[in-house]
């Protein structure tokens, strides 16, 4: 039975019907293509209301940050980086008083930013670099495609029941909630995180940041290794890291993203949000938002 749930869920990817390469590649199509097409047993409607249960545990567990204009920025930088993907899900963006440079999307569209990651990224396109890659995690389900793979296969006996929805989501997703941690089953794989890389920073560049900023985030994530191993562990171990991956990335922003006269860096709003987590009180020194040239072709 374990092979025969091998071959179907083999089958099944083979014919599913997926979306053409050249969409993918075109920033334009953004919203207008279909980029989570796996097999999932969960409904949209359940993959939120799984999100729901978990980002709850997630805010009984942590800390959540308490300032009202931090929360605020951060919301609106989400939101508009969600209208410019490819998502089918509201979002919702809040932060978390935790010193690791991390974020980190649950199903459903509930992603949790933390301050260490606010600290960490000194520019706004970096904040925005990171947020766009756990957008792109939702917008592709990745979290209830890779479940309900992992499910089908383990599950022989039942693949019946599963195929005719004999509610396994469910039973999932009271599995997922009794977790200690939540973040313990939010490991993705490194074909995950390269297709979260990819439309990720096509999100950012279509809300007009300079979509190098994700390029840096992931310079300073990878530096951690050297100056900070304990801390950069804790975020690598969800977040699989190294600089093929990087260097894939910033071969892709030249192949697809066509060139602007400017990009969007940093803005003297975030800016004066950052030093508000912070806490050193110090007024920053710009005024106006800071804009990039045009890469060279």
């Amino acid at each position: 039975m374990r092979l025969l749930s091998a071959v179907i869920l083999t089958g099944f990817l083979a014919i599913a019907p997926g979306y053409a390469s050249d969409r993918k590649d075109d920033p334009g199509q953004i919203g207008n293509r279909d980029v989570g097409r796996c097999l999932n047993f969960y409904s949209i409607e359940k993959e939120i209301a799984l999100g729901k249960q978990l980002s709850e545990e997630v805010a009984r567990q942590g800390k959540l940050h308490q300032d009202p204009v931090v929360g605020e920025f951060v919301n609106r930088l989400g939101q508009n980086l969600v209208r410019n993907s490819d998502a089918r899900v509201p979002f919702t963006f809040q932060v978390l008083d935790d010193d690791s440079p991390n974020a980190f999307a649950l199903p459903g569209g509930f992603v949790f930013v933390n301050t260490g990651l606010i600290k960490l990224a000194s520019e706004e396109d970096e904040l925005a670099g990171a947020m766009s890659h756990e957008i792109a995690h939702v917008a592709a389900r990745h979290l209830t495609c890779r479940a309900s793979q992992e499910q089908l296969v383990r599950t022989a006996g039942g693949i019946g029941a599963v195929l005719l929805g004999g509610g396994w989501a469910g039973l999932a997703g009271r599995e997922a909630v009794a977790a200690a941690v939540p973040m313990a089953f939010l490991k993705f794989s490194r074909s995950d995180e390269t297709e979260a890389d990819y439309l990720g920073t096509q999100y950012l560049y279509a809300a007009g940041y300079d979509p190098t900023g994700a390029v840096s985030i992931f310079e300073k994530l990878l530096a951690l290794r050297r100056t900070q191993p304990n801390l950069a562990a804790r975020v690598l171990s969800t977040h699989p890291m190294d600089g093929d991956r990087i260097d894939r990335t910033e071969k892709e922003i030249q192949r697809i993203l066509p060139a602007r006269a400017q990009y969007v860096v940093n803005t003297s709003e975030y800016m004066e949000m950052r030093e508000r987590v912070l806490g050193d009180g110090q007024k920053p020194a710009a005024t106006r938002p800071t804009l990039r040239s045009a890469r060279p072709n």
